[in-house]
């Protein structure tokens, strides 16, 4: 079922949204390799380390990009979320015809500067990243937001996170 806005696209857009839909996921080749990145920004983020929070984020959208065949995009790590009357901005994707494509993302909320919880964090910058896959992997002219992209992002996220798939740990 497309999202409301699928009935203002035109046909071209239509088919491109239609062919996003359809990607459920990304599998990452040795995607294992990337679980200590994962680590290294879980701990980043706790230490509130915006260098080490860069460098694990660049870390993991780099091995990602790599392992899919994708260039690795520029990152950019920012502090406090811009906001306005629409709310906040979590994360942004600029693709670029004539420069890497960037990638931004904020560490702190708007409202209280705080440092957003790894969880968050992560799935923003992955959100970000699929809309980059979306263009140099599966070869969409444009990343819509559909139910296959958000299912992309999840998948990105359960390979990175194995754990959050199985739920918290019982107690024996």
């Amino acid at each position: 079922m497309p999202f409301a806005y699928y009935a203002r696209l035109s046909p071209r857009e239509k088919a491109i949204y239609r062919a996003s839909d359809a990607v459920p996921a990304i599998p990452v080749p040795g995607v294992s390799s990337l679980h200590p990145d994962v680590e290294a920004l879980r701990e980043a983020l706790a230490r509130d380390d915006g260098e080490a929070v860069a460098r694990s984020s660049l870390a993991l959208c780099a091995g990602i990009s790599r392992a899919l065949g994708a260039r690795t995009p520029k990152l950019e790590i920012h502090a406090v979320r811009p906001s306005a009357d629409w709310g906040e901005l979590h994360g942004l994707y600029t693709p670029d015809p004539d420069e890497p494509p960037c990638i931004r993302v904020w560490m702190r909320t708007a409202r209280h500067a705080r440092v957003v919880a790894f969880r968050t964090f992560l799935r923003t910058l992955l959100h970000e990243l699929v809309h980059h896959l979306d263009l140099e992997v599966l070869g969409l002219e444009w990343s819509f937001h559909t139910e296959g992209f958000f299912k992309r992002e999840s998948s990105l996220f359960h390979q990175l996170v194995p754990e959050a798939a199985r739920g918290p740990a019982r107690r024996a």
